[in-house]
This record gives C-alpha cells, structure tokens and sequence, in this order.
C-alpha cells in the first residue's frame, strides 16, 4: 500500500467518526498487504486493485465500527463472522476493538486458513480463524455479524445456535432489505435498521441488527 492508500483511509476513518490509533491504520493497511500477496495465488476477493481494496474492504468495515462501539459500550463481548471469507468485516473488528473476541468461520479451508495467519502475523490475539459450517458451531456469541453473506432468514436459521440468548444478530447489507425482513420468522425481531454511508462507495448500504423475540 502507498502513502495515497494510507491517506484515503485515514480521511475515510475520520469521515466516519472512528478514533484509531496509527498502531491500528498500520495493521489494516498490513492486512490489505496480506490479502494482496494471498490472491496471488488463492482466490481471497473479488476486488484486486489497492484503492478499490481500500474503499470496498476497509472503510466498508470500519462503517460498522461505530454502531457496534456504541452496541457494545466497549464492552468485552465474543463475536462470530458468519461466512467471512478473507474475514470482512471480523479481522477489521479484530482491530478496531481489541476487547471484542472475534471468531471468522468460513466453508472454505484456504479462507479459514487466512484469517489464522492474519492473526499470526498481525499479532491479534483475539481474533480466530474456523473452518466449518456455522449450523455445526454452538456457542455463546454476544454478537452474530455477517457481510453479503446469505438472506436474513437463511442468515439466523444457520447461524441460531451459535448465538448467545441475549445476543443479537448484525447483518451488513446493501439497500434496506424489506422482501427478506418481511419473510423472518416470528422468532426474530428487527429493532433497528442502520443506514450508513461508506466514504468514496457510490452505493446503498445499512445494518439490519436483529434478536430473538420476546417470550
């Protein structure tokens, strides 16, 4: 990454209203490096070129930053990233907020075997790399999140018992969702829905945050 990918993250962070401290920008920008070397030979991500990498990885992850501080209240909490793929948005979490456990499981070994290394060679402690199907995963996740992953309702069906009683779920999704809220079980409750707006990506996105129904 070079000095101009540096500065269109940092004035992307500070469009955003994300306090980071530069220890942080660095191990982001180490992290794109990462995925850099890694598509060379595996197919990580779709989007290959530095600054796109920089707008659609990066500040498309960090958006949700925010909103899950103020989740959170800076709480220790253990989060699960459902189908993370080259971990978007969980290593950017892993990050951002040390105190948040993050867990990225993904189908796909090479991509469950990335994050481990992310892990490794950005000296994360709280961040993990699983290989397996979320459906197989029980846990105590205070946090469910996923990115482009699947539907809302196929999202909560696999991904049920693996959260927490009291957790919620935290769906990154491009424009407001309706057909899919309108189609969640009775179970699960949408209690806000969160636009954001990405600095220097010309396209819709919001959070759909969801829990268990009362009773």
């Amino acid at each position: 990454m070079t000095a101009k990918h540096e500065t269109a993250l940092r004035e992307g962070i500070d469009a955003l209203g994300v306090s980071l401290a530069d220890a942080q920008i660095a191990q982001l920008l180490a992290y794109l490096d990462l995925i850099g070397k890694w598509n060379q030979v595996y197919n990580l991500t779709a989007v290959r070129h530095p600054a796109e990498m920089v707008t659609h990885h990066l500040l498309d992850s960090v958006a949700v930053i925010g909103p899950l501080r103020r989740h959170t209240s800076g709480q220790p909490v253990q989060l699960l990233d459902v189908g993370s793929g080259a971990g978007l948005p969980g290593v950017v979490i892993a990050i951002c907020c040390p105190e948040v456990r993050v867990d990225c499981v993904d189908t796909v070994a090479k991509k469950a075997a990335f994050v481990q290394q992310a892990a490794a060679v950005l000296k994360l402690p709280n961040l993990r790399g699983l290989h397996g199907r979320v459906e197989e995963l029980d846990g105590d996740y205070g946090i469910v999140v996923s990115r482009a992953f699947a539907s809302l309702p196929d999202f909560v069906a696999w991904s049920g018992a693996a959260l927490a009683p009291q957790g919620v779920w935290l769906a990154m999704k491009g424009k407001r969702p309706d057909e899919e809220i309108a189609a969640l079980p009775a179970q699960v409750t949408v209690f806000h829905v969160e636009q954001l707006a990405v600095p220097g990506l010309a396209a819709q996105r919001c959070i759909v945050w969801m829990k268990r129904a009362a009773g």
